[in-house]
C-alpha cells in the first residue's frame, strides 16, 4: 500500500510529537499552592512548546487571554495553544467539504471540552480529542488550571471556520 507525502508527514510528526511528550519531564507542570489555598500552575514551563505571544489576532473568540506559537505551518497546521485559567474560546465549528476537522491533544493542565447538546468532558495532560468536521464545541481551561493543548488543523477541502457565541459565565459555571 503507498502512502502519501502528506500523510507520511503526519505519521512522522505525530511520532515525533508522542516522543517529546514522553520524554518531557513532570516536575515542569508541578502545581502550587496559592494564597487562598487552590491550586495553581507556575507559567515558566507549561509543556514541551514555547507558550507564544498573547491571541490577539482571535481574542474576539475567546473570554480571557489565550497564547499561540505556531508549530507547522506547511501541509498541516499544528499550533500551540495555552490558555489562562477560566479562559475559554466561543462555540465554533470547523467546516470541510471532505475530511477536516481538528485533533487537540492535551499537553499541560486541566481544561473542558464541549460539543453541542451533550455533557462537557474533563480534559488532562494526555488526552485526545477527535473533532469531526461540523460539530459545533467549544474548549478551554478550568477555572482553577491552566490548559495547553496542541491544536493540529485535520486537511481537508474547501475548509473554513464558523465563529459562534460565547460559552457565557452561566453555562461555564455550572461545570464542576
Amino acid at each position: 500500500m503507498r502512502h502519501s507525502a502528506l500523510f507520511r508527514t503526519k505519521r512522522l510528526f505525530a511520532a515525533a510529537l508522542l516522543c517529546a511528550l514522553a520524554l518531557w519531564p513532570a516536575q515542569g507542570m508541578a502545581a502550587t499552592a496559592g494564597t487562598s489555598g487552590e491550586k495553581t500552575m507556575s507559567t515558566e514551563n507549561l509543556g514541551p512548546f514555547p507558550m507564544g505571544k498573547e491571541n490577539t489576532a482571535y481574542a474576539k473568540y475567546f473570554i480571557g487571554t489565550s497564547y499561540l506559537q505556531p508549530l507547522v505551518s506547511e501541509g498541516v497546521n499544528i499550533s500551540n495553544v495555552t490558555f489562562e485559567p477560566r479562559c475559554r474560546n466561543n462555540w465554533h465549528v470547523h467546516n470541510a467539504t471532505k475530511g477536516g476537522g481538528q485533533i487537540l491533544l492535551v499537553t499541560a493542565g486541566r481544561g473542558w471540552y464541549q460539543e453541542w447538546g451533550k455533557e462537557a468532558r474533563e480534559l488532562k495532560t494526555g488526552d485526545t480529542v477527535y473533532i469531526p468536521a461540523g460539530v459545533k464545541h467549544w474548549h478551554g481551561a478550568a477555572r482553577d488550571s491552566w490548559f495547553v493543548h496542541i491544536a493540529i488543523a485535520v486537511p481537508g477541502e474547501n475548509t473554513s471556520n464558523d465563529w459562534l457565541e460565547p460559552v457565557t459565565d452561566e453555562q461555564y459555571n455550572k461545570l464542576p
